[in-house]
């Protein structure tokens, strides 16, 4: 049982399928860079939580405050992610966002670390804020870009290459 096959109807088809799978990814990559809101507010919290460290408080109200660092955190990543208007089901999180969630941690503990014991070597006045401030800063500067190289791959996450022999489909870009 053969079907007649129209080349031109099939790649219609095809264009309708696309073209709004690239509009999803164009909302996807609109809200991942025009919003740095979030990462703002993330750097402050950061901010706080790390400055603090130089008062001498109670060890029990350093843990509070530690919990409520990360609620807070967890928070903001939870009304961020409810407000996004688009869910992409699995193609939303790629091997990417794994490396880019591992690098972010190891950027930022590196940088606490690192500023945490130049500021205790040049024996600067308030420590802790001076760590604190590179340590948002430098978070603040790998956030947008790391965000974007994050989400570049879903673009191309549906193309599939043609089988051996067969003429590649030309893409709707």
């Amino acid at each position: 049982m053969t079907t007649p096959v129209d080349a031109e109807r099939a790649w219609q088809d095809l264009q309708r399928i696309r073209v709004p799978q690239e509009r999803v990814y164009d909302e996807v990559e609109r809200c991942a860079s025009g919003d740095p809101a979030t990462t703002y507010l993330s750097a402050a919290l950061m901010w706080l939580f790390v400055a603090s460290w130089g008062l001498t408080l109670p060890r029990w109200t350093f843990l509070l405050m530690t919990v409520a660092y990360v609620a807070l955190i967890g928070a903001l990543v939870a009304l961020r992610a409810r407000r996004a208007r688009v869910r992409l089901h699995r193609s939303r999180h790629t091997w990417r966002s794994g490396v880019s969630a591992l690098l972010g941690a190891v950027t930022t503990l590196t940088t606490i670390l690192l500023s945490g014991h130049l500021a205790e070597t040049l024996r600067l006045p308030l420590p802790t804020v001076v760590q604190a401030t590179v340590s948002a800063g430098v978070f603040v500067l790998c956030a947008g870009p790391m965000n974007r190289w994050t989400l570049t791959a879903l673009r191309g996450r549906g193309d599939r290459p043609a089988p051996s022999g067969a003429p590649a489909a030309p893409t709707a870009r």
